[in-house]
Formats: structure tokens, sequence, C-alpha cells
């Protein structure tokens, strides 16, 4: 199984850190989103970060609402995550994580969705809307199956809930560096790095920051204080408007944000 945490510690001694992409399944095609994803880390991606579609995406921006809107209009059914992912890791090493909202694994079935995951080779969940006092029937499964699990800390994160979250992921905590949905900004909050800051006293081995980032340069400023850097808008708006060129060129452009000058 490829879990993420030795991908982030090699990427921090070789490099600044990691790289994280995100792309929706399903999006413009299953096919093109599975070309899209590899086509990322062949041009730099460490770890991709697939979401599945879902019908009401509270965290999502209008980029990727847009998105995973056309995805479901397509047809999307949870079995092609699954489909993805298998498709994927047979053509690439990157650890594959699954981002999706609580709803939909609890209708599969929590132990059903993380055996499944864990035969088509993916690496764990991101959870965004789960938080760990209420997450026991995932802890238990991905202890089971040895899956990764990424909670989401923000900095409205009081102290015990920042512990709490620690102790409860598997790979990294997920930094949110403003709050509110998902999009790319022109500037990264401040808030960003004093969120990182308090995770790594309340001792995270890895924090990644995601939420606002769309170019190398703030990669490179996340990665000053962080260990990985996630993108995703900015790549879905690339795939959207060029197609599986310009989302891997852009990933490209973005990978040298993790690359000291």
């Amino acid at each position: 199984m490829r879990t993420v945490a030795p991908v982030i510690a090699r990427r921090n001694d070789e490099a600044d850190g990691a790289l994280i992409g995100y792309l929706p399944v399903g999006f413009p095609t299953l096919d093109e989103s599975v070309e899209a994803a590899v086509a990322l880390v062949e041009n730099g991606v460490d770890i991709l970060e697939l979401g599945l579609p879902y019908s009401d995406p509270v965290m999502d921006g209008p980029v990727i609402q847009a998105a995973t809107q056309q995805a479901l209009a397509n047809g999307f059914r949870l079995s092609h995550g699954f489909e993805a992912v298998r498709r994927i890791t047979e053509r690439v090493a990157a650890p594959v994580l699954i981002m999706t909202y609580w709803n939909p694994v609890v209708q599969y079935g929590v132990d059903r969705f993380a055996d499944d995951l864990a035969a088509a080779g993916g690496a764990g969940l991101i959870t965004p809307d789960l938080i760990p006092d209420e997450g026991a029937d995932w802890i238990a499964a991905s202890d089971r199956t040895g899956l990764d699990r990424v909670f989401l800390a923000a900095p409205t994160s009081t102290d015990p809930r920042l512990a709490q979250t620690i102790d409860a992921s598997r790979g990294f905590v997920y930094a949110v560096s403003t709050m509110g949905i998902t999009g790319a900004r022109a500037d990264l909050d401040e808030a960003a790095r004093t969120l990182v800051g308090r995770l790594q006293a309340a001792g995270a081995e890895a924090s990644c920051v995601g939420v606002g980032i769309s170019t190398a340069a703030q990669v490179a400023e996340v990665l000053g204080y962080a260990q990985g850097a996630i993108v995703g808008s900015a790549l879905v708006r690339a795939l959207a408007e060029g197609g599986v060129q310009a989302a891997g060129s852009l990933a490209a452009e973005l990978a040298r944000g993790t690359r000291s000058e």
C-alpha cells in the first residue's frame, strides 16, 4: 500500500516539500480525469487527491462545484472512484488519496468502502466534514486496512481540537489556510502560517496547507513553513479550459515551487 507519509518525508529531504494536486473523478469524463491525474504526476505532483463528486459540496468553490456537477450529470457513480484509483495506480507510483464528504461513505458502508479503496490501491481518505470525535467507525476501518486518514484543522480550531486532530490523523494534517470555500486567491492568509506553527508545536509530524494556492510562488511560500502544499481549483480550471495538456503544464509550473532557487 502506498501511504503518503514516506513521500512527504522524502520530498522534504530532497526538496522543500511535497506538492499535492486535486482533481475530481469523472471530469470532464472518467477517462479524461484518469489521464489528467497521470499527467499531474508525470509533471511533478507528488501525491494525488481525487475528489468524489457530491450533490451538496459545502466546502467547494465555484470552479470545483461546476466540475463535480458536470461529473454527476455525466453519470458519476461511487464505483467510478475506485476504478479511477485502480487505473491511476497501475500507471504511476504516487499515492492516491480520496477526498470525500462523509455521507457517501456511510451510504456505501464504511468497512466496504475501506476494503474497496485498499483493494484499488488507494492510500486513504481526506474527510473535510468529519471530525475525529465522530469518526470512530472510520478510524477503526482505517486501522484495520492500513489506510491513511487526513482530518482538517482550521485557524479557528482550539488547542484541544488541534491535539485531537493530530492524534486521529495518519499521513498528514490538512491545514485550511483560510476560512470558507476553496478557490484560488491572490494572497494566502497569514493564518495559515500561524496554524501550521500551532500544529507543529502540538506535535504534528506533517502539515499540508490547502485552499487558495494557485502559483509556484505560493507553493514555495507555503513550503517555507509547511511540509506540503495542496493545489485544487487552479488545476481544475486548467483542465476545464485547456484539457489534460494544460493541467499537466500547470503542474510542471507549480512543481517549480518545491525547489529552492
